[in-house]
């Protein structure tokens, strides 16, 4: 819980954030560290957690930018939404989280696919969809190409004033790296849809979740390592104190 205002929410952050940082330096000084936060407005009629605001979103461009002038990384989320299906909603509130989240410059986006209802399930549709919108960002993040080909004087000299460039050698060239293409979204003509079975996003995503399962193959794994890999795993887990103690 914090302050309902940006500011006072930005200083318990910073305060709880370097009370942390400071008590690992002082356990084991130089320990790598990391500024995380995760920030969600409240629907104060009912008191439920509210995502894609824009509240929230200006404070993890703050957060971040004094993660930066600490000189740490900074974690933040993700795909958040409060939906418990995906629809419209969810879309929304997601596309929102994960573009501010990826222009605030984040380290670590934890979070970014499969959230529904404020966290407590997830959808295999809405990973989906989420892996999708992460893609684009993805390819957002890489910024402007400015190379040779990418600056298209040739495409220019060739077609010349007020003619298309859909046949031209540079589109031939691109045309198959020059956009993203969207795994789940439908740009077909009305009448090509409906004969395709008139799917929503969802539906789309459903049929892909599934065909992704279908076609999983395991990656070959040493059994010797696989052996030693659950050996240690056993280990380890025995040595956790009982929480219940």
């Amino acid at each position: 819980m914090s302050p309902v205002t940006v500011t006072g929410t930005l200083t318990q952050i910073l305060a709880e954030a370097l009370a942390g940082i400071t008590l690992t330096q002082l356990i084991r000084p130089g320990c790598p560290v990391i500024f995380g936060t995760f920030a969600a407005a409240v629907s104060m009629a009912t008191g439920a957690p509210t995502f894609g605001t824009p509240e929230p979103s200006m404070v993890i461009y703050a957060a971040a930018a004094l993660a930066r002038r600490l000189g740490v990384p900074f974690r933040s989320g993700g795909g958040l939404c409060g939906s418990k299906l995906p629809d419209a909603q969810a879309a929304y509130e997601a596309a929102n989280t994960l573009q501010t989240a990826a222009l605030a410059g984040v380290n670590f986006m934890l979070h970014t696919a499969g959230w529904l209802e404020g966290g407590l399930a997830m959808g295999y549709e809405k990973f989906i969809m989420d892996c999708d919108q992460a893609s684009m960002i993805s390819v957002l993040l890489q910024g402007v190409d400015m190379s040779e080909n990418a600056q298209a004087m040739d495409a220019f000299a060739e077609v010349g004033p007020g003619k298309h460039f859909l046949g031209s050698a540079h589109t031939l060239t691109n045309f198959e790296t020059a956009f993203y293409r969207s795994t789940v979204a439908d740009n077909n003509s009305y009448e090509q849809w409906s004969a395709e079975g008139s799917l929503d996003s969802a539906q789309r995503a459903n049929v892909l979740w599934k065909k992704m399962l279908a076609e999983y193959e395991a990656p070959e794994l040493d059994p010797a390592i696989d052996e030693a890999l659950q050996a240690f795993m056993t280990t380890q887990k025995a040595s956790f104190a009982d929480r219940d103690y």
